[in-house]
């Protein structure tokens, strides 16, 4: 008897890493609603994927809007019937300017996407789950490193990713009773268009500017099938995947 097919919600899935998450879950055997700010790039990651079409849905999402993540998850119940991993992706960051010159509408923005969205799609994703038969599910956020250690010039995005390791320990506690897991993934300089400025030199905390090493964005999509394909009575509750040579730890 085959395992039942798995579903799964990916934010910002049509670029960067929620795309190259979103096909390795297509690979694995998943069904994937695909959400982003945009059609066009989700329906060019179904198509790059070759799968079946009734395993895939790209949803037009604004992740800071509640009517709009509501929209979503009420379309991947009613095309898939359950749902059993969020990946909570979707982020921007601010212009790299001194904290004292950024505007509220640049902090705001921020906040607004890569905190109360995650929040809004973990609220939904709790209602959808501790409902279903079989119940329960996971959830995974995209932390970062900036989780841990902040970039200079980043203060909205590194206050938004330490604010999503608390999202991540107190949805991993208040998940326990209906059977949902909730872990993170931190990533560091994985090769995407965000990422491509390391390449060419960026501003470091003494003040030096450096390139940086990359990975290969695979190694993330992977370590994400990995933390979905656990059953839900174990869970990485964090994992750190990096650039070797990133300067992350010890002290640049």
């Amino acid at each position: 008897m085959n395992p039942p097919v798995k579903t799964a919600i990916i934010t910002g899935a049509g670029t960067g890493i929620g795309k190259a998450v979103a096909l390795a879950l297509l690979k694995e055997g998943y069904r994937v609603a695909l959400a982003g700010r945009r059609r066009e790039p989700l329906e060019h990651v179904i198509a790059s994927a070759g799968v079946a079409a009734d395993r895939t849905a790209a949803v037009p999402t604004d992740v800071s809007d509640p009517d709009s993540v509501r929209a979503l998850f009420a379309l991947t119940k009613e095309r898939f019937g359950r749902l059993d991993v969020l990946f909570n992706n979707a982020g921007v960051g601010a212009p790299p300017i001194n904290l004292e010159e950024l505007t509220f509408a640049q902090w705001k923005n921020v906040v607004d996407i890569n905190l109360t969205g995650a929040f809004l799609c973990t609220q939904e994703a709790f209602r959808l789950m501790k409902n279903q038969d079989p119940r329960g599910g996971r959830i995974i956020n995209n932390g970062s490193i900036s989780a841990h250690a902040p970039r200079p010039n980043s203060v909205p995005y590194t206050s938004t990713k330490h604010a999503i390791t608390g999202l991540t320990k107190c949805a991993s506690l208040d998940g326990r009773k209906y059977d949902i897991a909730c872990g993170q993934i931190d990533i560091g300089n994985a090769a995407t268009d965000m990422a491509a400025r390391m390449a060419g030199g960026v501003p470091q905390a003494n003040g030096s500017v450096a390139i940086e090493p990359l990975m290969d964005v695979a190694h993330v999509a992977s370590a994400v099938v990995y933390m979905a394909s656990l059953p839900l009575d174990a869970n990485v509750q964090f994992m750190t995947v990096m650039a070797t040579k990133m300067p992350f730890v010890g002290r640049g």
